[in-house]
């Protein structure tokens, strides 16, 4: 049988694909945002995969035309239990439009990168469309655009706050975060005769419910955050209910229900996460049948985001780094869930077997590609904490960063007389594995590491993502001092230099991030002209849901201390920040010299313009969809876009 062609190796996609499998009817339908690509990176397909596995005939929907007669909706007919949807692996919104708002041109999750498979918004779009066309069979909405709405929240590109993405959609249940565990407990409760009605205090789901239901004020078991019309009425609110929402979606015990008043007889009730996922929950995921390709229905058309991991592998979920523009924990949790070794090795070698591989594993890699296997020492302490980061504002002394692990995986791939080599192409917290720990033995490997990444694993560039230079930015977005990537950055230099290889550090920056003025991108300005460094891999902030950063934006003050933080927000405001990172362009020259004089710094143009006008081509600068710092399992670390087309892993 050819993966390529024959349509019975992957959930079908039309009816007739169903009947050469001898189905008369769908147990379930899944609708996709994206094009159906059968691979753990996508979401759709982990969700079918999963359901497939519990003993459920799954059929999917992949980008379905909501603008005809609705023919897509209906070709299956009502599944014997419910619809789902799955909008994409990326945010709708963040995959439509830039920064400045402007629409996208391509979609890298649609065959030939081609624009307008999705509507804004598929979650409601495609809900309201089968709530319509089948009302009495369950809707349930999950995957990263409706788990980051899972409550009230900013929406940057109507520029409002909005209520739970419930509110708005026409769902029974919403799925938050990685559902596989959730979404089969829901299927088989449907399947043993359980209204859907009922279904209210199932973990890791959000329901609308009466607002009598909600619990008194001072309730021991659950958090009563402020309601939907007080946070419209006063920003501080919103941002006082953050503190709460961080917190219990990084408890390792699940924490607590969280309910909120719609304000129109009806509440929004989150119930807690489900514990982080044991190893062998995780490598049951991983090692569900995929074919690793796109679907037959796509041969001979080129999906990009495809592209840029079918060689890839990923090592674990979660991020515990808890960065204030990043969405990865909210979705993923701050606990790291590891695959073993031996679930690793498989998909290495089932890589290997791919009729296009030349040699090369592209990323061995995660949402941070080395936190595998980190986490607490002693467990129990971790089971009570409530802080948002592990890293911020130093390491936790409970963590363990010992990088061996990481370190023999890296060494099992290579030694395969298939590999030629492997890459580490997901973003490198170097903070974790420069940090002194006190053991000297821990110390010893974790320089190993930093060695052997820069000598066996850089394909010619190593990203990292020090995001600015100045320390009170760098203490809102939840980053380490710049000095540290000074640091990282000459044991770069002296491994490269030793090796004799001539690689490159590329580093990440955001540009208009809360706390961040004019000053300190001419001091950003500055000080990376000063390491000889024309940026590439750059980004103006854009306010996604679910971050601390967007909290910001949108109230002025910070969610835990409720204190004023500036933010730009006007176009001007933040084109006079963003135009610093292409001092070396002379479009940008007078543009720049004028804003330095303005804000009271002409003592910065010496250094950046020592012999007068830059030289050099002008450069048009040009934005491109915002990747996700990790999509390899539904992972998303969104917050904008890059100048240069982005790893969809990196954001």
């Amino acid at each position: 049988m050819d993966p390529q062609r024959d349509t019975t190796l992957y959930l079908p996609t039309s009816v007739k694909e169903m009947k050469l499998l001898g189905w008369e009817r769908p147990d379930i339908i899944l609708f996709s945002g994206d094009a159906y690509v059968d691979h753990p990176s996508f979401g759709a397909a982990v969700i079918g995969r999963t359901l497939q596995a519990a003993g459920y005939k799954v059929a999917i929907v992949p980008q379905p035309n909501w603008k005809d007669d609705l023919r897509d909706f209906r070709k299956f007919g009502a599944p014997r239990l419910f619809f789902g949807i799955s909008p994409g692996a990326m945010d709708s919104m963040v995959n439509h439009y830039t920064a400045a708002r402007r629409r996208r041109s391509d979609d890298a999750y649609t065959p030939g990168g081609r624009h307008g498979a999705r509507p804004d918004y598929p979650t409601i779009v495609y809900s309201e469309i089968l709530s319509e066309l089948f009302p009495d069979t369950p809707l349930i909405i999950g995957g990263i655009e409706a788990s980051l709405r899972r409550l009230s929240h900013y929406d940057y590109w109507q520029d409002r706050l909005r209520p739970s993405i419930l509110a708005d959609s026409k769902a029974h249940i919403l799925v938050y975060g990685m559902g596989e565990k959730t979404v089969v407990e829901i299927a088989r409760r449907l399947d043993a005769g359980e209204s859907i009605d009922t279904m209210t205090d199932l973990r890791q789901t959000a329901v609308i419910r009466p607002s009598s239901e909600v619990p008194a004020a001072g309730s021991d078991s659950d958090i009563i955050l402020n309601s939907y019309p007080d946070c419209i009425a006063d920003k501080r609110r919103q941002a006082a209910n953050f503190k709460h929402i961080e917190q219990q979606s990084n408890r390792m015990d699940g924490g607590v229900a969280l309910w909120q008043d719609l304000g129109d007889g009806r509440a929004v009730k989150v119930n807690p996460m489900y514990p982080p996922m044991t190893t062998a929950e995780v490598d049951a995921t991983f090692d569900l049948p995929y074919t690793r390709l796109p679907h037959p229905r796509y041969f001979g058309k080129t999906i990009p985001a495809y592209e840029m991991i079918r060689h890839s592998v990923c090592l674990h979920r979660g991020c515990f780094g808890g960065c204030a523009f990043c969405t990865i924990s909210a979705h993923q949790g701050k606990f790291i869930a590891s695959r073993s070794k031996e679930s690793i090795m498989r998909e290495v070698k089932a890589v290997t077997r791919m009729p296009d591989f030349k040699g090369y594993i592209s990323d061995l890699g995660g949402p941070s590609a080395n936190m595998y296997s980190l986490g607490g020492k002693d467990k129990s302490i971790c089971a009570r904490c409530l802080r948002p980061s592990c890293l911020h504002p130093a390491p936790c002394p409970n963590l363990d960063t010992d990088h061996s692990r990481l370190l023999d995986i890296y060494r099992s791939v290579d030694a395969l007389p298939q590999v030629k080599k492997s890459f580490v192409g997901s973003g490198v917290r170097y903070d974790l594995s420069m940090h002194p720990t006190g053991s000297p033995a821990t110390d010893s490997i974790n320089r190993r590491y930093n060695e052997e990444l820069i000598t066996r694993h850089v394909s010619g560039r190593l990203k990292v993502a020090p995001e600015h230079t100045s320390p009170h930015v760098l203490s809102v977005m939840r980053k380490p001092s710049f000095d540290l990537f000074h640091k990282f950055k000459s044991i770069f230099d002296q491994v490269n230099h030793k090796a004799g290889l001539r690689q490159q550090l590329i580093p990440y920056f955001i540009s208009s991030h809360p706390g961040c003025t004019e000053e300190d991108m001419a001091e950003l300005a500055v000080a990376t002209k000063g390491l000889d460094m024309h940026l590439e891999q750059v980004q103006d902030f854009t306010p996604t849901p679910m971050t601390v950063a967007t909290e910001i934006y949108y109230s002025g003050v910070h969610p835990y201390t409720l204190q004023p933080i500036f933010t730009a927000v006007s176009p001007a405001e933040k084109l006079a920040q963003r135009q610093y990172f292409f001092w070396y362009d002379r479009t940008y020259r007078d543009p720049i010299l004028k804003s330095l004089h303005r804000i009271g710094r002409p003592d910065l143009i010496p250094h950046l313009f020592p012999g007068g006008a830059p030289k050099g081509p002008n450069r048009f600068v040009r934005e491109h969809p915002a990747s996700t710092r990790r999509d390899k399992s539904g992972k998303t670390k969104q917050s904008g876009s890059r100048k240069g087309i982005d790893n969809p892993k990196r954001r």
